[in-house]
């Protein structure tokens, strides 16, 4: 499978061609690094674009069958490619994705039970464009300006979605470290772990992985676990720390 149309990993395949955004470093960090609950049941990836994060967790919950991973995105295209990635992944019947606005989300359980049926984690490779000139391409600034989609609504309506002791996990710009740790703390998040991530030794952190538990008396206390990593080295793309963390998913 070629750039252009998707990749191949060890255990799926991702097309991405018609998605608003394609296979990308931030995602694949997102889903290997996203510390997991213990004994989840239910996962919802926002803003989903082809899939790929909802395909990483699947394949990392693998060994527990009873998980189900719902995936929203506001671009139908996105959705549609995302779904045929899914069913065509060992992991059909745990993964479906709707076209729907994370602040009008509901479970589909709770829509058909009427019980509050609340998510155990929360995933997203959000919006991250903050005051720069949008994106001329329509569905591409949908996906990548925090107009549709705010750091302030992101953690309000995880925390609306999420058990007591849930998580939230995120990647995120450097420059809007304060932003969002504002945001979570005030609807009740706590951080747990973060990952920050510089492009090469010696360059400054560009992108933040932030893993944060909805009101947990366990871990409002605690420090959180705090690491740092490049993409690079001297003399490779891929340094070992990002090899290490990703070889269970790339060839």
């Amino acid at each position: 499978m070629g750039y252009s149309k998707g990749f191949n990993f060890k255990q799926f395949s991702v097309s991405h061609d018609r998605s608003s955004m394609k296979v990308g470093t931030d995602a694949v960090l997102l889903g290997a690094w996203t510390p997991l609950p213990s004994s989840p049941l239910s996962i919802l990836d926002v803003g989903t674009g082809c899939g790929v994060v909802a395909l990483m967790l699947a394949q990392r919950t693998q060994d527990l069958p009873d998980v189900q991973i719902d995936a929203i995105d506001i671009d139908n295209a996105s959705v549609e490619q995302a779904n045929e990635n899914f069913r065509l992944s060992p992991w059909a019947d745990r993964l479906h994705a709707y076209p729907a606005r994370l602040q009008e989300w509901e479970r589909v359980e709770s829509r058909k039970t009427k019980d509050k049926r609340l998510y155990d984690l929360i995933v997203s490779n959000p919006p991250y464009f903050v005051d720069s000139l949008t994106n001329p391409d329509s569905r591409r600034a949908a996906a990548r300006h925090t107009q549709t989609l705010s750091y302030e609504e992101l953690t309000l309506h995880a925390a609306r979605l999420l058990k007591d002791g849930g998580q939230l996990s995120l990647i995120f710009p450097a420059d809007q470290e304060e932003n969002v740790k504002q945001a979570a703390a005030e609807v009740g998040f706590s951080l747990q772990a973060e990952l920050r991530v510089s492009p090469k030794p010696g360059k400054d952190v560009t992108r933040l992985l932030c893993s944060f538990v909805l009101r947990s008396p366990l871990t409002a206390n605690l420090s959180p676990l705090q690491q740092h990593f490049t993409i690079e080295d001297e003399s490779h793309p891929r340094s070992e720390e990002y090899k290490a963390l990703t070889k269970d998913f790339y060839l």
